[in-house]
């Protein structure tokens, strides 16, 4: 059976006036006669069968948008405080103590441990572990230390630590002194050692902001033209003026773009290889979300419903070994969310209960008419919504399966950073846009009037342009507290 009609079809025209696709013809055997049992009846509203369908939202739940007035935003972000190092391989060899053995690091490093720190080595092959002191040390890239077991007494070697290049980790718990010793130029293994003065660090990132662009044009003639079916968009417009739900349909797919962009968003790598930077194909580019996460953050792959709390917990010790936020916000695509109902269902009856809901000043109802859930594991909260992003066919819903993002873990609150612009400590959300904009000139959201029609009178095209503009980029600030939820 065919579903195609054979007349009276609705197709949406710009012009009111008879088409093969919107007029009955009795002429003709084909076309029938004016003795027609069957007359169809034509609606002239269009059908909104995809409802709402602008994805942005995500970064307005999340974050801020803040000017800025240069070609790139730059931040600085701490480092750890205590020491400690991976990738250390032991040989049983050393010039001084009792059956010492030598710590060479081999990723990179510099080695800032003195004599007389104390340290804990582990081997997370065998799970063996030793308390150790530093007897010598040799403070360069690559370096090493001479240390002596506090017991047995014995190397590491003989212990049965690996001997394997790389294979161990350690760091400092504290050191030990004899009486009456200075910090003064000292023989080696004597108490009075020089120690090794650790000036902090910092880590910097960058980005720069993408220059986006869109245009609808529409010329004179078509404007004064009465659409056939009246239509209206996510954002108000009707009318039987097609023109018009072209232009405000362009205008909020642009708007999509801007929230797109900023969480797909990636560096160029062949930014560097043209003479002229902003060639099309040498644009710099911008780290988006995903890339963010995925460079200097957590990807948790393969989240289940059968694995769910095992996979849940892990990311919670991982979490641990972070920052730690305590406020949490979930945005999953349906599968990913459906996983979290049957995970908290086989733990709890109702999961919402007992979880304070501190983001939306501490009420549940404010959390559940933005569409988030509450639950609480171990010392976090989590607030759990569905991101439309993730879910609409013709975008990330698209994907399921290898390498697909199920969700993100974003960190609620706000870090602090140091400002290279500023020169100050400033407190920012961990995620935030940055657009261009100055005192002249704002390009958060430009959008202007060419042309000779449509109420602009700028030059002789017979015409209405319809602009739209804006350059911006975002800012991830510690990523190491996000998560990334990818499919298998």
């Amino acid at each position: 059976m065919s579903l195609s009609p054979q007349f009276g079809s609705i197709v949406p025209s710009q012009a009111q006036q008879a088409l093969a696709s919107n007029y009955l013809v009795f002429d003709g055997a084909a076309g029938g006669n004016f003795a027609q049992q069957y007359l169809p009846e034509i609606y002239e509203q269009e059908v909104e069968r995809y409802g709402n369908r602008t994805l942005s939202g995500f970064l307005r739940m999340v974050g801020a948008e803040m000017p800025m007035t240069s070609d790139q935003v730059i931040w600085s972000e701490q480092n750890r405080l205590h020491v400690a190092y991976n990738g250390i391989t032991a040989t049983a060899a050393g010039a001084v103590g009792v059956n010492p053995t030598t710590l060479t690091l081999t990723d990179g490093s510099t080695n800032v441990m003195s004599v007389n720190d104390t340290i804990v080595v582990l081997d997370p092959t065998s799970g063996l572990e030793a308390k150790c002191i530093v007897l010598a040390t040799t403070g360069a890239v690559n370096g090493s230390v001479v240390v002596q077991c506090f017991t047995p007494v014995t190397t590491l070697i003989a212990q049965g630590f690996s001997a394997a290049a790389g294979a161990l980790k350690i760091f400092v718990y504290g050191s030990a002194y004899t009486k009456g010793t200075t910090l003064g130029a000292g023989a080696a293994g004597t108490n009075s050692a020089a120690r090794q003065s650790i000036t902090p660090s910092f880590t910097q990132f960058s980005n720069s902001p993408l220059i986006l662009r869109d245009q609808f044009q529409i010329n004179g003639s078509d404007m004064a033209q009465i659409g056939w079916v009246e239509v209206a968009t996510e954002d108000g417009a009707s009318g039987f003026l097609w023109y018009l739900k072209a232009e405000s349909e362009t205008r909020l797919r642009f708007e999509d773009y801007l929230e797109m962009s900023m969480v797909e968003s990636e560096l160029n790598a062949n930014a560097a290889a043209g003479a002229v930077e902003y060639q099309s194909g040498r644009l710099p580019g911008s780290e988006g979300l995903f890339a963010a996460i995925r460079n200097r953050g957590n990807v948790e792959v393969g989240f289940t419903a059968a694995a769910g709390l095992d996979d849940f917990d892990a990311i919670l010790k991982n979490l641990d070994t972070q920052g730690a936020i305590e406020e949490n916000m979930l945005f999953l695509q349906r599968q990913t969310s459906l996983d979290f109902d049957d995970m908290l269902a086989s733990i709890s009856g109702g999961f919402a209960g007992g979880t304070a809901f501190g983001l939306f000043e501490n009420s549940e109802e404010m959390a559940l008419n933005l569409g988030f859930s509450g639950f609480r594991r171990g010392s976090y909260d989590f607030y759990k919504t569905d991101w439309k992003y993730l879910n609409d066919a013709s975008t990330r819903g698209a994907i399921v399966g290898v390498n697909s993002i199920e969700g993100v873990l974003v960190p609620a609150g706000t870090s602090t950073v140091y400002d290279q612009i500023l020169g100050t400590n400033i407190r920012r959300p961990f995620l935030h846009v940055r657009y261009r904009a100055s005192q002249g000139d704002d390009r958060r959201m430009k959008s202007w009037l060419t042309g000779s029609a449509g109420g602009a009178f700028t030059s002789d095209l017979d015409a209405m342009q319809i602009n739209f503009l804006s350059e911006r980029c975002l800012v991830t600030q510690a990523a190491n507290n996000f998560v990334l939820f990818q499919g298998l």
